[in-house]
């Protein structure tokens, strides 16, 4: 296949054995046809690996099965930048194997990008998606993220990087976006510094560097289903408590960055430093309820605490 108009779609799993078939169907039923497959196993041990082999040789033209030395755990980010390293494409996609695509996203995307010379990348509006449990309760709870800008505009390098700090335009799921492999490549892919209970913002990261260095094209389409469960990176980490101190990390690897490359902007720096100073308030207050908490419970429970820190 050649690589004009060819998508990359880039799946990163570990141990989504439950959903990763699905999300794979979901890229065989796109209308849009040139498209390869890249599954990177991430190290998983649930059966995941077996099926990503099986699709690798049953569609060898189209699937190809990735995994890291010694088939290790690298995260979510080195994953992701193993599959570009191996891509053909001239549009890089990212699909979270949890997550499944609308049968027209790949279509319509590229329809858009070709539209649209000046936009390094595209994305819509996500479905927050709980029904696919089947419960009664989960079936009320589906809805589509607000943009927090015009739709179909095309949005000026920076601006979102601003409105994103400010909490005005939500961080679009990765699941969502398309993007020029030149732009991927131009900003270095994934930042690996992103890891463990640093994991909800490593989006985060890639797509202030897009911001930075390119136009986005903001699109009113739905393009896919963002898979609610409690075992998700975003649900993992705010259960343990750390979103303001991954946050932090997130905002000071932020501040150098645009210090190294030179962003003088005014609205990004005040928005910076007013989302720092916010997450520094939160994360006092919640270290000291914490603190609250461990001294006044009763003394067997303190040595307890004590014990699981050791």
């Amino acid at each position: 296949m050649g690589r004009e108009g060819l998508v990359s779609v880039v799946v990163p799993f570990f141990n989504a054995a439950n959903f990763l078939e699905e999300a794979i169907q979901s890229v065989f039923a796109q209308s849009y046809r040139s498209w390869e497959l890249l599954l990177v196993d991430d190290g998983s041990h649930d059966g995941g690996s077996q099926i990503a082999r099986r699709h690798a040789a049953g569609h060898p033209e189209a699937v190809h099965y990735l995994k890291h030395a010694g088939h290790q755990n690298r995260g979510q980010s080195a994953s992701r930048n193993l599959g570009i390293r191996h891509a053909k494409g001239e549009y890089i996609a990212f699909l979270d194997a949890d997550d499944v695509w609308f049968p027209r996203k790949l279509e319509e995307q590229v329809a858009i990008l070709n539209a649209q010379p000046e936009a390094g990348m595209v994305y819509g509006a996500s479905e927050y998606w709980s029904s696919w449990t089947g419960s009664a309760e989960d079936l009320q709870r589906d809805c589509f993220a607000k943009l927090g800008v015009p739709a179909d505009t095309l949005i000026r390098p920076l601006v979102l990087l601003t409105l994103s700090l400010e909490a005005t335009a939500p961080t679009p799921c990765p699941s969502n976006i398309l993007l020029r492999r030149k732009i991927v490549e131009d900003v270095g892919g994934f930042e690996e510094t992103f890891r463990r209970s640093h994991l909800m913002y490593e989006d985060q990261a890639f797509l202030a560097k897009v911001y930075i260095h390119t136009s986005v094209f903001v699109s009113g389409h739905y393009w896919d289903r963002y898979r609610q469960h409690t075992d998700s990176c975003v649900s993992v980490v705010t259960r343990a408590g750390k979103k303001y101190s991954a946050g932090l990390f997130y905002l000071k690897w932020l501040s150098s960055y645009l210090t190294t490359h030179g962003v003088k902007d005014v609205e990004v720096w005040q928005a910076l430093r007013k989302k720092r100073s916010r997450y520094r308030a939160a994360a006092l207050s919640q270290w000291l309820e914490h603190a609250r908490r461990i001294i006044t419970r009763p003394r067997d429970l303190l040595f307890a605490d004590h014990r699981s820190l050791q």
